[in-house]
């Protein structure tokens, strides 16, 4: 292990604790990111002794432009050097109380705290002590479970998952990212503790869906959440979405999994966060406007309208922000339908002009999601979906080059309106600047000032308003 351990960092560490007459090991994340050729820059060091202290020592040895973080209740130090992130902290052994994932923290043997871990792939250390530097300490096998591709916890995972619950979802945040399996143990012990995520906080959780998200394959994480319990508990809304209804033999396809096929199509053209989440919600409000019609089959009408005002209070829910975020994936939720109806009929210039003024800058991230949509194992249908997103893509670009929508502002503003006619703001300025812009989305007249002074002038005598 020796050659993973060049970085000058560790030797400093080594003497260090060999100066204070203890022993130091790098434990955690970056042993596993050794194995998984995986570049880290977080580095955890548990000392037999004061984290503090060895912090307090390294940072001398370094120089004194090296400052110690330390959180004296916490007993933990951090040293920001060279681009690395060094947190120290002293071994210890926790125990848990049934209402709260905060342990009650003793001092302890390298033994105890790689008890404490969460997974045995995360339980491993190696020695910093000059005399035996670089040697493996795995006592759990987490080396086995690597090259296994398992997540398998060191004790029993009744306990492990009971003690802290937020566990179970990073249990499923992991083998999303590193596409590893839960040991069937584990994941058993999950479906049996699901209900005590109810006492972690929802930021805390909603950062691990988050990742769960903005792994390559999303559904892979999704799907386990759905299957150990844990969605019904945390995402009460994405759950209603599985299942099929049948009536006289007609069912619909299961939304739910429909909708992680559409994410990870997503996943594969982008990795933006909001991107994905409006995938994930696109068709949230189906269950709550699923109809079936005789002589038509099932039907969602207005779904889209209905997703895109779940949003709001989904967000609020699970604490994501309440910003220009949120707004996007309401945005793309309304509008996914759009495209996939232009390229069913024939493409009107009208019907882009709205499309682009409507969507304005996120256009495309729209097409990405609309593409995303098409699930259809029928051959002959992809290539007919794919041709005519082709030409309303074709027809985007033409029209925007020729009219300018996108982002587009009415080149009559209701200043002009109220100059002109010397009125106050009120219902005759709004008249005004509805009739212009309709107008132009339905090429009446182009985009430019001066067409729309003109038609202003004849709205304005209609309404019987006197110009300059």
């Amino acid at each position: 292990m020796k050659q993973h351990l060049q970085h000058p960092i560790f030797e400093v560490i080594a003497k260090s604790a060999h100066a204070m007459g203890t022993e130091a090991f790098v434990v955690g994340g970056y042993v596993r990111d050794i194995f998984l050729k995986r570049n880290s820059k977080d580095i955890d060091i548990v000392v037999l002794g004061s984290g503090i202290d060895l912090a307090h020592h390294v940072a001398g040895e370094i120089g004194p432009n090296v400052s110690v973080n330390y959180f004296k209740n916490f007993g933990t130090a951090m040293i920001h050097y060279d681009g690395l992130e060094i947190e120290f902290v002293g071994a210890r052994k926790e125990s848990y109380r049934r209402e709260s994932r905060k342990p009650i923290v003793e001092t302890g043997t390298l033994e105890d705290d790689q008890q404490r871990r969460d997974f045995t792939v995360n339980a491993m250390a190696i020695r910093l002590s000059p005399e035996r530097f670089g040697e493996l300490v795995d006592p759990f096998n987490g080396i086995q479970d690597l090259q296994d591709q398992m997540l398998r916890t060191p004790l029993d995972p009744d306990i492990t998952f009971s003690d802290d619950p937020l566990r179970m979802m990073r249990a499923i945040r992991f083998s999303s990212q590193l596409n590893f399996k839960v040991g069937e143990r584990e994941f058993a012990a999950i479906q049996r503790n699901a209900q005590r995520i109810e006492i972690v906080s929802t930021e805390r959780i909603t950062d691990e869906f988050n990742k769960i998200m903005l792994s390559k394959q999303p559904s892979i994480g999704l799907d386990q959440l759905f299957k150990s319990g844990l969605l019904k508990i945390i995402f009460s809304q994405l759950q209603d979405l599985y299942g099929v209804d049948y009536v006289n033999g007609k069912g619909h396809k299961d939304n739910f999994y429909h909708t992680l096929q559409v994410l990870d199509n997503l996943a594969r053209k982008s990795d933006d966060l909001w991107l994905r989440w409006a995938a994930l919600l696109h068709d949230i409000a189906k269950p709550a406007t699923k109809r079936f019609e005789p002589g038509h089959g099932w039907t969602f009408h207005g779904h889209e309208d209905k997703g895109a005002r779940m949003v709001k209070h989904i967000f609020r829910q699970l604490k994501l922000p309440m910003n220009e975020k949120m707004k996007f994936v309401e945005k793309l939720v309304l509008l996914h339908l759009r495209p996939i109806v232009l390229a069913q009929d024939h493409i009107t210039d009208s019907a882009i002009r709205r499309l682009l003024f409507d969507a304005g800058e996120d256009i495309d991230a729209l097409m990405l999601l609309c593409h995303a949509d098409v699930t259809t194992k029928n051959e002959y249908k992809i290539r007919r979906y794919q041709d005519n997103f082709r030409k309303v893509q074709e027809k985007l670009k033409e029209v925007e080059e020729k009219d300018r929508i996108r982002n587009w502002q009415p080149p009559i503003t209701g200043e002009h309106i109220m100059e002109y006619f010397n009125i106050g703001p009120g219902r005759e300025v709004g008249l005004i600047k509805t009739a212009i812009r309709e107008a132009i989305l339905e090429g009446e007249i182009r985009n430019d000032y001066q067409e729309a002074f003109d038609f202003m002038l004849i709205k304005g005598k209609e309404l019987g308003l006197q110009g300059k």
